[in-house]
């Protein structure tokens, strides 16, 4: 490690400790890096448009956040829940099922955590708390908890960054997710089920079941969504970012011409969220884009992968090893810049060890979403603090349950990768 490329990680320290936010922090560094070899400042507008104008893959991003946002934004959202209120309602703890079940079917629309918690999540929580059965913190808690299933579950924001770093196949990448986005719902739901009958939570009053075909013909156009991604993806009909386009177009035409939900006013705010969110994350790719520059010019990733191989440590422990890692990272970083930043540095070694970069990225995009609740960093619970003005302090209180079924799940997809890979080997996955 150079002189110089120690001083670009003390800056980058230094800006994130006093409150810069991380795209700035990494664009300093990497700037003062270059000045400091000598290299001309052009070479980062470079590395940084070429990354960008090349990626085809990375236009799904602000695809995704755009159906995101025309979901919440229409009723599509109170018809969903609608569903779910009739399907899992009537259970012990039914309101907190209902909280994990919405997630899930929301998280095959959206592939954002943050678009999850701030959208449907808000709703739900004012039910929990309306109904006097559930205290805030709890309430909040589980709407955090199991909006972290939101980007495992595809689409998948974070994984079509993850296929960035990685040239792994994003088709895969979205199966392997699915069955690890099931089990973390069903941990969650039992989570909820044991606290709510050591609690005494009543139960919910049930809806009739003569009304559960109703509200699932109401919802039923909503949740064809899922299902049209994957068969445009996997059927060969479309690309990921083609699939990503369908997505955006689908939201639009349910919410403005089948549900008449969605105004002119409605749709050019929508359009200036969108825009804001995905500047936002541009900035920290590319960001990362320069930084990963710089990491490829120290040559940082052969060397580790050497230092790991030579010391002849079994892929288990090295898996284990890295997700340790990035729990504690993620109680520190955005997810975003684990992905794009401190993953990369790895995958040599995965490759070098006979890792599976499709296992290696989902569980790592796990991990990463569960960095999202962790105290003290825990931008879920940011959000919510912010969207709901519950007070973090009840929130955190609350997390710690769900915080660690959630790892237990985790331990699980690393210790027993057919979680992770049996569906994408279904669909003719080789690895």
């Amino acid at each position: 490690m150079t002189l110089e490329f120690l001083l670009c990680l003390v800056a980058i320290i230094a800006l994130a400790g006093i409150g810069a936010p991380i795209a700035y922090a990494i664009l300093v560094a990497a700037l003062l890096y270059l000045f400091a070899v000598g290299q001309g400042i052009g070479i980062a507008g470079k590395v940084l448009m070429d990354g960008l104008y090349q990626s085809y893959i990375l236009l799904a991003v602000p695809l995704f956040i755009v159906a995101a946002n025309i979901m919440n934004a229409g009723t599509i959202s109170d018809r969903l829940l609608g569903f779910c209120v009739a399907l899992v309602g009537r259970f012990r703890g039914g309101l907190g099922h209902v909280n994990v079940v919405a997630s899930l079917i929301f998280s095959g629309m959206s592939g954002s955590a943050v678009a999850d918690a701030a959208g449907i999540g808000k709703i739900i929580i004012e039910m929990m708390t309306k109904s006097g059965q559930y205290t805030r913190g709890y309430a909040a808690a589980i709407t955090a908890a199991s909006a972290t299933i939101g980007p495992i579950i595809p689409p998948s924001i974070p994984m079509v960054l993850y296929a960035l770093v990685s040239n792994t196949s994003i088709g895969y990448l979205f199966l392997g997710g699915i069955v690890p986005g099931l089990f973390m719902g069903a941990v969650l739901m039992a989570m909820n089920m044991w606290l709510s009958k050591r609690r005494g939570f009543a139960l919910e009053e049930p809806v009739p079941l003569a009304q559960l075909p109703k509200r699932t013909f109401d919802a039923f156009p909503a949740l064809l969504m899922p299902a049209i991604l994957l068969y445009g993806i996997y059927g060969g009909v479309t690309t990921p970012t083609e699939a990503a386009a369908v997505a955006a177009f689908y939201a639009l035409v349910l919410a403005g011409v089948f549900y008449r939900a969605l105004s002119v006013k409605a749709m050019y705010q929508i359009l200036v969220e969108s825009a804001r969110s995905s500047a936002a994350i541009g900035l920290v790719i590319g960001g990362a884009l320069i930084l990963n520059y710089i990491v490829a010019s120290e040559n940082i990733p052969s060397i580790m992968a050497k230092h790991l191989v030579g010391l002849d440590m079994d892929p288990l422990v090295f898996l284990l090893g890295i997700n340790l890692l990035l729990l504690l990272l993620g109680c520190l970083l955005d997810a975003t810049t684990i992905i794009l930043v401190i993953i990369p540095l790895f995958i040599p070694t995965c490759r070098e060890l006979g890792i599976d970069l499709v296992h290696f990225g989902v569980v790592a995009i796990v991990n990463c979403m569960i960095g999202l609740i962790t105290p003290p960093y825990g931008i879920l619970l940011f959000v919510i603090t912010a969207v709901t003005r519950i007070p973090l302090a009840e929130i955190i209180h609350e997390i710690w349950p769900f915080l660690g079924v959630l790892l237990l799940a985790l331990l699980c997809m690393v210790l027993w990768p057919g979680l992770v890979l049996t569906l994408p080997r279904m669909f003719g996955y080789a690895g």
